[in-house]
């Protein structure tokens, strides 16, 4: 009787079952894997050397140089079987037919969260943070200088995004701007100046603006404005301010403009975008980082993301298409939140490039310039 041949596309089909089915044996799962724990000692140290390998070259490494790397004795053919198993997971992939492999972000994140060994900052570059982002200047300088410090280190695009802040108040001021709305300008003693718009309530007197600008301005120089807040809300609390009920309304309702949560109240600094085109390695790079750009430049997106990081404590990762943001551009987001002296997470800082970037040196960058700058917002 004459065999009927199977059709390729079949044949592809049975051949990826049988590879899971054989993962599923060698590691207890059905090709789902939730933890490196789930992996040998060969496997992790297969999977640990691929990864490092990308990270390092952004190349793709073959089962013939992976024998010559690995901490221990195996042959080509070996490798390429435990190769065959990860891939089947989903942790690894062939970029072209004849290539070696390199990692999934599925992979990246596994790798990440169980293998990565984070080093720490140098007493060098811990002197060079402080040196940059340290000293007497403006708020906005100093989110800027971050920003900037955080590109030139990780040789990537810096973000930060924060309420806008001033740090010290000099002088704020009621404007009207119709029957319904005021602007209220506040100048910091650093010669920072800010404005919002606020909501006036119904029936308000013109002299209503005069008298809470009066009242603010002689509590508010020289303090924070989150040590005016506590101030002013415990006098009106006690009723001890000598103000009407609706003054009383638009002095709460200008304070709590401050207070942040909205966009409009925010920030964004991204400085040194032009990092993100040096060591390009082919044609299908280029594209990659021309979609990043077009996701930087949708900067209300931005702000969504990193308002979501405010919530975390510590870093944050983000790789590839785990933000929808970044799914295109495959890219890799670290941030972490920042406090101010109240303990109130002002903002938010980090690094936006490719997901080959040095996740154990970045993550504890990021971290320390965080925790300083929260400092230096006194």
């Amino acid at each position: 009787m004459a065999t009927r041949s199977v059709p390729p596309a079949v044949q592809r089909a049975r051949d990826l079952q049988l590879a899971k089915d054989l993962a599923a044996a060698a590691f207890g799962s059905r090709g789902e894997l939730t933890t490196v724990n789930e992996l040998n000692e060969r496997s992790r140290a297969i999977f640990r050397q691929i990864v490092e390998t990308y990270l390092s070259t952004g190349e793709p490494v073959g089962s013939r140089n992976l024998s010559r790397q690995l901490p221990m004795t195996l042959s080509p053919a070996s490798v390429r079987n435990v190769m065959a198993d990860l891939e089947a997971l989903g942790l690894i992939y062939a970029p072209h037919t004849s290539a070696g492999r390199l990692p999934t972000e599925s992979g990246l994140r596994l790798f990440v969260d169980g293998l990565l060994e984070l080093g720490d900052l140098t007493e060098a570059e811990r002197a060079q943070i402080e040196a940059q982002i340290g000293g007497q200047r403006g708020v906005n300088d100093l989110l800027t200088e971050a920003s900037e410090l955080l590109s030139g280190l990780s040789r990537c695009a810096g973000v930060v995004l924060a309420e806008k802040l001033i740090n010290r108040v000099k002088h704020l001021e009621f404007v009207s701007l119709d029957a319904n709305r005021a602007m209220i300008v506040l100048v910091g003693e650093d010669g920072t100046i800010e404005n919002r718009v606020l909501a006036l309530p119904q029936g308000l007197p013109p002299s209503a603006l005069t008298e809470a600008t009066n009242y603010l301005n002689a509590r508010i120089k020289g303090a924070t404005l989150g040590e005016t807040r506590h101030r002013v809300e415990e006098e009106l609390n006690a009723k001890r301010a000598q103000l009407d009920e609706i003054t009383a309304r638009v002095v709460q309702s200008g304070l709590a403009q401050w207070s942040g949560g909205k966009d409009d109240s925010k920030s964004l600094v991204i400085r040194g975008q032009s990092h993100l085109l040096d060591d390009l390695k082919a044609v299908e790079d280029l594209e990659r980082v021309r979609l990043l750009f077009n996701d930087l430049e949708a900067k209300k997106d931005i702000m969504q993301l990193l308002t979501l990081a405010e919530h975390a404590e510590g870093v944050r990762i983000f790789i590839g298409s785990e933000n929808q943001l970044f799914s295109m551009s495959g890219s890799s987001l670290i941030v972490a939140p920042f406090s101010d002296t109240e303990h109130k997470i002002v903002g938010v800082l980090g690094v936006i490039g490719p997901t080959r970037l040095n996740y154990a040196r970045i993550i504890p960058m990021v971290d320390y310039t965080a925790r300083l700058l929260g400092r230096l917002l006194t």
